[in-house]
Parts: structure tokens; C-alpha cells; sequence
């Protein structure tokens, strides 16, 4: 399967609008939505404590251990379910990976800021696989200095991958923004491979 390259300055994505079938990915959300621990924590913002607007969960090897707005997530071990998505991911993108981070966005208000996957744990020029069940969101790229660039905005669809690598992470932010439209659930995994940090 061939993705469409997307052009962006400084960066490496390729978005595969088909990587999973309709069908498959209607079975694979169901089975998202009833089988993952989802959680819903809460972030610091200018001193307080405030619920992310999404839940969460983090599964992965034992290793796999990854920090982010403060947070210390520990993975819950793979589920069949998780194991395919993977497999299929890295047949695709030509990585392995070793954990995912998944956001389960109930409707249209919740979302996810501007930001960057650049903890120290995926190392400088990380590969990693978004993938999308459910309704499609908006996805925005920005460039972190060249102002002269426009935002670049993406539809994910159900059954899609956006592969990001190479210097994506180091020089761009992204985003899912909230919308006011009436928009149904959406669950999207990013795969990744977290390292030791010394």
C-alpha cells in the first residue's frame, strides 16, 4: 500500500487514508471502546488541576514507561486487539514499535492541544503511527518558527494512518482541535518506541 506524502518543510509524513478496511475498523473500534481501561487524568495548567478533555490509557512491553505533562504512565499489557493494530502498523510503516498511547475523544469538545512528541524516552527523531477509528477529526500541523508557513490541516478518517518521522516532531506541533459540529466517537492510537532514558 502506497500513502500519499504530505508536504511540509523540515518534516517526514505520510498519511494511508485505507490502511484498515471499513469493516475492519467498525469491528476494531467496537472491540476499542468495550475492552481498554480508559482513564481520564488531570494535567496542571498555571497551578491547577484540571481533567484532560479526552480519556486515556497507555499499553505497551513491561519496559515501555513514558512521561508526558507530568504523568508517569506504567503500560497495561497488550491485547490481542492492540497486537494486530500493531502488527499491521509496522508491516505499513516499516518500524517496530513497543507501546501505545491511546485518545478516546466522546465527542466534538474534547480535543488536544497544540504540542509536540518529543519526551526524551522517544529519542530525537521518533517514528510514530497515528491511527483513527471512528468519526473523522481534524488533524493540524503549525511549524514551531517559520511563520511564513501556513497551517496544514488533515481529515483523519476511520481506518486510516498518519506516519510521522524523520524531523516531524523537532520542528512542527500538532494538533486535534475541538469542533462544534455534532461528531460521533473517535479513538486514535499512536504507536511509538519508547527507550531507556539514562
Amino acid at each position: 500500500m502506497t500513502g500519499q506524502q504530505i508536504f511540509m518543510p523540515d518534516a517526514d509524513v505520510v498519511y494511508f487514508k485505507h490502511a484498515f478496511s471499513s469493516d475492519e475498523s467498525n469491528d476494531i473500534l467496537a472491540v476499542l471502546l468495550s475492552d481498554i481501561e480508559w482513564q481520564q487524568e488531570s494535567i496542571k495548567i498555571y497551578g491547577r488541576e484540571i481533567p484532560q478533555p479526552r480519556l486515556t490509557a497507555w499499553y505497551g512491553d513491561p519496559e515501555a514507561i513514558y512521561t508526558y505533562s507530568n504523568i508517569v504512565n506504567h503500560p497495561l499489557p497488550w491485547l490481542p486487539v492492540l497486537r494486530q493494530i500493531k502488527d499491521q502498523c509496522e508491516a505499513l510503516c516499516q518500524a517496530q514499535f513497543n507501546s501505545v498511547l491511546l485518545n478516546y475523544y466522546r465527542n466534538g469538545q474534547e480535543s488536544m492541544g497544540w504540542h509536540q512528541d518529543n519526551e526524551p524516552e522517544l529519542g530525537k527523531h521518533p517514528v510514530i503511527a497515528s491511527v483513527s477509528f471512528g468519526a473523522t477529526r481534524r488533524f493540524q500541523f503549525r511549524h514551531k518558527s517559520r511563520k511564513d508557513l501556513a497551517t496544514i490541516t488533515i481529515e483523519l478518517e476511520s481506518g486510516s494512518l498518519l506516519l510521522m518521522q524523520g524531523t516531524t516532531q523537532e520542528y512542527w506541533k500538532h494538533q486535534v482541535p475541538k469542533t462544534t459540529q455534532p461528531i460521533d466517537a473517535r479513538i486514535n492510537l499512536t504507536f511509538r518506541f519508547i527507550r531507556p532514558v539514562p
